[in-house]
């Protein structure tokens, strides 16, 4: 059983791979590779149930492309 802390992603685009992902460092933002960029989410004091327990709530914020 992986007992690394998890978080939620919630709203970006349609196509995340995953939805629950490994929790980054307290206060920090969480980067998901994906098409040639990257999304970006931001904690929120919400915690959601899952079939892992209350995960905390990541929401989209912005995306950004990688050059070239």
């Amino acid at each position: 059983m992986d007992n690394a802390p998890k978080a939620v992603l919630e709203g970006g685009p349609d196509d995340l791979p995953e939805r629950i992902v490994s929790a980054p460092e307290p206060g920090a933002d969480l980067k998901i590779p994906l098409r040639g960029g990257y999304e970006h989410f931001r904690a929120t004091t919400r915690e959601q149930q899952t079939d892992q327990g209350a995960l905390p709530v990541y929401e989209w914020w912005e995306r950004t492309e990688l050059p070239g």
